[in-house]
């Protein structure tokens, strides 16, 4: 809950953030900077996929200005500081490693002053071993298709690399730029951050543990949809729940959903009350794929009829659409609506 004096009901909230079980953090802001603004936050969504036995690729979320804008990122070996890209970029191959080895990554955002800010959460990758005097490459991904979801998504999908030692991981190319890389057992993925009413073309390539780079997939050719729609298709959250419950003398709102499916990690939501933004969820550790959930209070009076709605931020930076709104009525048993209103 933003923005709001804390009352014995926004106590209540903090207890419910303190709960262990749930590694759903609230955020009410931090301490500022001398100057009134706060460093970057800590990059969410942060995973590291081997790329081959010496590489492994590490993505993140953009983070989104907690002050002054965030101009690039370091990424972390350890302790190690390995990796400093741009602000525009949320992926980097770190190279040079050992096979057979597991390394711990990090990242940390730096803004235009210079500050820096906390270390994500650590993402662990696991090289696999060394293929001796291998060096023929994997067949070239078949049958690449792909399709536009919404304005600022692409949805891809490819038919499996044949290698004689196995494929470790597929590159993602936009024109001739790698823009992701995916785990040899993955045979899709979504792209997002793209431009309405925009041309774009998108090839794979699959990679051994040698390094070995396959040729490319015939490309695919896809035009993202007009206007600022967000993709709502493909960044909203599907199958919104919302009911109202009793506890402790009061009532809470129960909330269930699942996570759009999008090129990255969810880790942050925004819940809307009755068309006000009421809280934001920040998942610390390893946030859900498939259904989440989520509860807060509501107050102790009953028959109070609430509407509520929530959207996800996106790994690109962006917030995405809102989720069908529902409607919840305190001390109502059974009479909460779920459909669309």
């Amino acid at each position: 809950m933003r923005g709001v004096t804390p009352t014995a009901s926004s106590r209540r909230l903090f207890a419910l953030c303190a709960v262990v079980l749930l590694t759903v953090s609230c955020r009410w802001g931090g301490q500022d900077d001398a100057d009134g603004e706060r460093p970057p936050g800590a990059p969410t969504g942060v995973t590291a996929q081997a790329g081959s036995a010496t590489s492994v690729h590490v993505m993140w979320n953009r983070t989104a200005p907690a002050g002054s804008e965030v101009t690039g990122y370091e990424v972390y070996r350890g302790h190690t500081k390995v990796e400093q890209v741009p602000a525009s970029t949320h992926m980097v191959d770190v190279t040079r490693l050992r096979p057979a080895t597991t390394y711990v990554f990090t990242v940390r955002a730096r803004d235009a002053d210079g500050r820096l800010g906390p270390p994500s959460r650590e993402a662990r990758a696991t090289t696999p071993a060394a293929a001796r005097a291998d060096t023929a490459p994997p067949t070239a991904p078949a049958d690449l298709g792909g399709r536009a979801a919404g304005s600022r998504a692409a949805q891809l999908s490819w038919t499996a690399a044949r290698d004689d030692r196995g494929v470790v991981s597929y590159d993602v190319y936009q024109g001739a730029s790698k823009i992701h890389s995916v785990g040899g057992n993955q045979t899709a993925a979504v792209v997002t951050g793209l431009r309405p009413g925009t041309r774009y073309v998108f090839t794979v390539r699959a990679r051994d543990a040698a390094d070995n780079l396959s040729p490319p997939a015939p490309a695919v050719r896809l035009t993202t949809a007009e206007g600022p729609d967000g993709g709502a298709a493909a960044t909203a959250p599907t199958d919104f729940r919302a009911a109202a419950r009793r506890s402790g003398g009061a009532y809470d709102i129960v909330l269930s959903w699942t996570p759009p499916r999008v090129d990255g990690t969810v880790a942050e939501y925004e819940v809307r009350l009755d068309g006000r933004p009421v809280t934001s969820l920040v998942y610390g550790g390893e946030a859900p794929r498939d259904r989440a959930t989520y509860r807060f209070y509501a107050g102790e009076e009953a028959g109070v009829t609430h509407r509520v709605r929530i959207r996800a931020l996106l790994p690109d930076g962006t917030w995405g659409a809102f989720s069908a709104e529902r409607t919840v009525t305190t001390g109502a048993a059974g009479r909460h609506r779920n459909s669309p209103r």
